[in-house]
């Protein structure tokens, strides 16, 4: 039996925005760029082209799932009531890998960033202390913590299209299509987890439901804006980044060096120099983006371990509400240690494929849940309906079993890490599963 326990409604549609904005936005700043060594600038911008298409697809339906079910568990309620409990198990522990991977990813490249101003210290205890920071933020509350994501997705944005501009007129086609396929279409199918790296977590929107105003109208807008500002973003980064002397000089700050965590810095580098103020000013700014969606997947992923928590899949320690701050304070502290924990490995390239394959298997048994409750309730209230009937949800069933099993193929042993998290939770979540 859940647990009564409720969230306050205080989020409006500019909110919404910022959030949806704000979780994926460090995609643009990091991590894409780790894709570019196996697939180069043809393969990765293929793989990119096919994940738009599949994130259109997706957030559309996903869409039509939320308004219909605003509560915090996002895709595990939907497949609860879609399917049951052991459904719900499977793609509610898909969203925890998801937003539980991401955040140390990021934290790993704040650390970076913060490390060029900071050299004597070393860049995981910046990401640690960025980590605590931010917990304690979203515990204090969510408006103020959506506000706080609000303001710092505008000044992220802000600073992307001043790093097109300032890059764009430097752009050359032969330098953009240098080495375009280092390792051959194979390598473009490896390169497929760091394509969904530009556009994962959007549908974090969703586990804010049960704290959003009017959420059936509001989350629609939500949910269109902020991919609408990203697949811009994403097109502006791409070209703008890779054009200024080819993918090699955005992934190593130099020859022989590991591949970095901070490719706008080195465009700019390779214009401005190191002592430039436009490169100083990315690398000051350009946290911000960071910032955003580390606190941003860290909201969303507190709610998600809550909602495991209030439905007896984890234990009812995570299921509980903050009594005067009103927000999940026991998931997002049991989510940070798990975080930190991760970040320690120093392996960033690792957690961010774990969170795609979390991901991709989310958006896949989503689109089951859509089709099972459109056939099992059909004449449910829809406050907002997908448009093109079936079109959508098919492609995005279809793209991501596909993406999903490609990636798999490409990265058998990390994979095979991700079955292992997956049924690990059953250890706890066995009782919920076979309750009645």
């Amino acid at each position: 039996m859940e647990s009564k326990e409720e969230f306050s409604r205080t989020l409006g549609p500019w909110l919404l925005w910022g959030l949806g904005v704000g979780y994926v936005i460090s995609g643009m700043y990091f991590g894409w760029n780790l894709g570019l060594p196996v697939g180069g600038t043809l393969g990765l911008g293929i793989a990119t082209l096919l994940i738009i298409l599949l994130y259109v697809c997706f957030s559309f339906s996903y869409t039509e799932l939320a308004c219909m079910i605003p509560k915090a568990g996002g895709a595990f309620d939907y497949g609860r009531e879609a399917l049951g409990n052991a459904w719900a198990y499977l793609v509610g522990t898909a969203q925890l890998i998801e937003f539980l991977f991401a955040p140390p990813a990021i934290a790993a490249a704040i650390g970076a960033y913060f490390s060029l101003f900071l050299p004597g210290i070393d860049p995981i205890w910046i990401a640690i202390v960025a980590y605590l920071l931010f917990t304690i933020l979203n515990i204090i509350g969510v408006k103020f913590a959506a506000s706080f994501e609000f303001g710092i997705t505008i000044l992220a944005v802000f600073e992307l299209l001043l790093f097109s501009g300032l890059t764009l007129p430097s752009f050359s086609w032969e330098k953009f299509s240098s080495n375009p396929l280092p390792n051959g279409w194979t390598g473009a199918l490896s390169s497929l987890p760091f394509a969904v790296w530009f556009f994962l977590a959007i549908e974090g929107v969703a586990n804010v439901a049960e704290e959003t105003k009017d959420p059936q109208k509001n989350i629609l807008i939500g949910f269109g804006s902020a991919l609408g500002t990203l697949v811009a973003l994403c097109g502006m980064v791409f070209f703008s980044s890779i054009g200024v002397g080819g993918w090699e000089m955005i992934v190593y700050p130099e020859p022989g060096a590991a591949a970095s965590d901070y490719p706008l810095p080195l465009a700019l580098r390779k214009l401005y120099g190191e002592s430039g103020w436009a490169f100083h000013l990315l690398i000051t700014i350009g946290l911000f983006g960071l910032i955003a969606s580390f606190h941003g997947i860290i909201l969303a992923g507190g709610r998600a371990s809550f909602e495991f928590g209030r439905a007896n899949f984890l234990p009812k320690f995570f299921g509980k509400i903050h009594p005067r701050f009103k927000t999940p304070a026991n998931a997002l502290m049991a989510n940070t240690i798990f975080g930190i924990a991760a970040l320690c490995t120093g392996k960033t390239s690792e957690l961010i494929t774990l969170s795609a394959f979390g991901a991709l298997l989310l958006y896949f048994c989503s689109m089951i849940s859509f089709f099972v409750l459109r056939k099992k309730q059909p004449d449910r209230e829809r406050p907002f309906m997908v448009p093109g009937g079936k079109i959508l949800p098919s492609i995005a069933l279809v793209l991501s079993a596909i993406v999903l099993s490609v990636s798999a193929w490409q990265h058998p042993i990390l994979f095979g890490i991700f079955v292992l998290i997956l049924g690990s939770g059953l250890v706890w979540a066995r009782s919920a599963i076979f309750a009645k």
